[in-house]
């Protein structure tokens, strides 16, 4: 079972890099999308439900901001739109596709970078999000939540790590946060287990600034999270990097499930 996970920068933007060709090519069972950039209005037929997918999604209120999806071949038994918590829904951030006894999730947490407020809003979410997935964990079901988590765990998962520790991302209490995430409540950073010590070869992201693509200078911000059961079957990760759709990178995980 192959699982993606790719923050697009905008759908319309990365259709016209060749987004949807290269996703026929490398044929996954489940893709999650992040950061749409785009109501239903705007998609077009190929962008709602490409050839042999099933498309769902989670729109931003606001136009042309944020936004979730997933693509997925085989239909979803229950599809669960937002946390049922208002501030966050209205920004189009959390999709969950249940499929038996699997349940595969798009998110994108906020990012702080922008001022203190939305860095206050960050924590606010995070803050309410933990509730949640100590709940989900517990639910009986196999879980993997994908997405854009904007926080960057370590200091291998990212380039720069002593120039950013005062900066959202790396904050100190954003990586408390996530290690209280694998730590107290159980979940498992997926990549991790097949690789705990690659550096350059794990970031996803990288500055649109200087020369930061071109010098590798990245950050891993993008993440497979999962339930101990299904993350303990993943068989091969990678970064894909030889086509760029977005200033994010693929996360490809193939599951022996």
């Amino acid at each position: 079972m192959r699982i993606i996970t790719l923050n697009l920068n905008g759908i319309r933007s990365a259709t016209k890099k060749g987004f949807y060709p290269w996703l026929y090519k490398v044929q996954p069972d489940v893709i999650c999308l992040q950061e749409l950039k785009a109501q239903s209005d705007n998609l077009t037929e190929e962008m709602q439900a490409p050839e042999g997918y099933y498309g769902n999604f989670h729109y931003a209120q606001k136009k042309g901001y944020s936004g979730v999806g997933i693509y997925s071949k085989q239909k979803p038994d229950e599809v669960i739109v937002g946390l049922d918590i208002e501030d966050i829904d209205f920004e189009g951030r959390y999709l969950e596709c249940r499929f038996g006894k699997l349940s595969v999730i798009s998110l994108y947490l906020p990012s702080g970078s922008s001022g203190d407020e939305r860095q206050s809003y960050k924590f606010s979410v995070l803050e309410r999000f933990m509730k949640h997935v100590e709940k989900l964990i517990k639910s009986g079901f196999e879980v993997v939540i994908c997405g854009d988590w904007n926080i960057a765990h370590q200091e291998i998962d990212l380039k720069n790590y002593k120039g950013n520790k005062k900066n959202s991302g790396f904050l100190p209490e954003e990586r408390a946060w996530m290690t209280d995430l694998f730590d107290r409540v159980g979940w498992v950073d997926v990549y991790r287990e097949l690789y705990p010590d690659t550096t350059g070869d794990a970031y996803t992201w990288w500055s649109n600034r200087g020369q930061a693509w071109a010098n590798n200078v990245g950050w891993r911000i993008d993440y497979q999270i999962a339930t101990p059961a299904i993350a303990s079957k993943v068989k091969a990760a990678n970064v894909y990097k030889e086509e760029r759709f977005s200033d994010h990178a693929p996360l490809i995980m193939d599951y022996d499930v």
